[in-house]
């Protein structure tokens, strides 16, 4: 099993769309998740980093799970972001999640509190002892401070519902080794490093820049798998304009940018996330061009 069948290949951490007023646009909601679905995405992520996460309730989050879920069925899987700061408040959020109808739960590293390696393990272990959903261990040092040590993560790979992890440190030759001897499924977290994290045996990405490219990022994995590596590279190289936007406006402004420009309005970013300005967007619609996707 490469975890395909829990959290699928091509994912995207998807925005979560408001209206003109700033409120969770549920319509825009579905009509996103079944726009990505259509187009080669078989994994969603709601309620992630790019979802906007800490800056939306558990109402918006479970509204827009059920939502989504009634809109695309079971032609994707649908991960809900289930991790905080807060053990307690990431346990109510993962049952809530599970009730809703997700099929796995992608629970990042405690952020702020910067908790030692048991702490790490222990918030892990309470979370994944609430449901029988499987579980992604998202681990992304630069936001949360703090790193999933590697025995960490050979502990986690031990219960029985952590099955893969979200790897955002970047760390190809660390982690190479820990996906063979943990047997968890490893998804890149880190768009620039999609293609290498499949050369050392990745299931697949959980992306932003999927947003503006889902097609080409079926197309680069799909012709990874089946050999074709000149495909895979031409296509990485195609969407390196992307991963350098996303660079510059951050996640969230890029996503809800560019998908404005592709003309699917999912509203602006909620503070402390600022759209982009006049020439920020200029450029984004050069790179959009550059990328084919506009």
């Amino acid at each position: 099993m490469n975890g395909a069948e829990y959290f699928g290949t091509v994912s995207v951490a998807m925005v979560t769309p408001f209206d003109s007023n700033g409120e969770l646009n549920v319509a825009a909601g579905r009509a996103l998740a079944a726009h990505l679905a259509e187009n080669g995405v078989d994994s969603l992520v709601l309620a992630g980093t790019t979802g906007e996460s800490p800056t939306t309730t558990l109402e918006e989050k479970i509204s827009l799970l059920k939502a989504v879920r009634q809109e695309v069925g079971d032609s994707a899987k649908l991960i809900a972001g289930a991790g905080t700061n807060n053990t307690a408040a990431s346990v109510e959020l993962a049952r809530a999640s599970a009730d809703a109808g997700a099929d796995a739960l992608l629970v990042v590293t405690p952020y702020y509190s910067k908790p030692s390696q048991e702490g790490i393990y222990q918030h892990f272990a309470t979370i994944a002892k609430a449901t029988d959903l499987p579980i992604c261990a998202y681990d992304i040092p630069g936001r949360t401070a703090v790193q999933i040590a590697p025995d960490t993560i050979r502990r986690l790979a031990e219960l029985p519902t952590v099955k893969a992890v979200k790897d955002a440190k970047g760390n190809i030759p660390v982690a190479t080794p820990l996906i063979r001897e943990t047997g968890l499924a490893w998804y890149s977290g880190d768009d620039p490093l999609n293609l290498p994290w499949l050369s050392v045996g990745a299931t697949g990405f959980i992306s932003v820049i999927g947003h503006a490219a889902p097609r080409q990022l079926r197309q680069l994995r799909d012709s990874f798998v089946s050999g074709d590596l000149d495909t895979a590279r031409d296509i990485n190289a195609q969407l390196s304009s992307l991963v350098a936007a996303q660079g510059r406006l951050g996640g969230v402004s890029f996503a809800k940018a560019a998908l404005r420009m592709q003309g699917i309005e999912v509203g602006d970013p909620r503070l402390p996330i600022l759209p982009p300005n006049e020439r920020e967007l200029e450029e984004l619609r050069a790179d959009l061009e550059n990328s084919g996707v506009l």
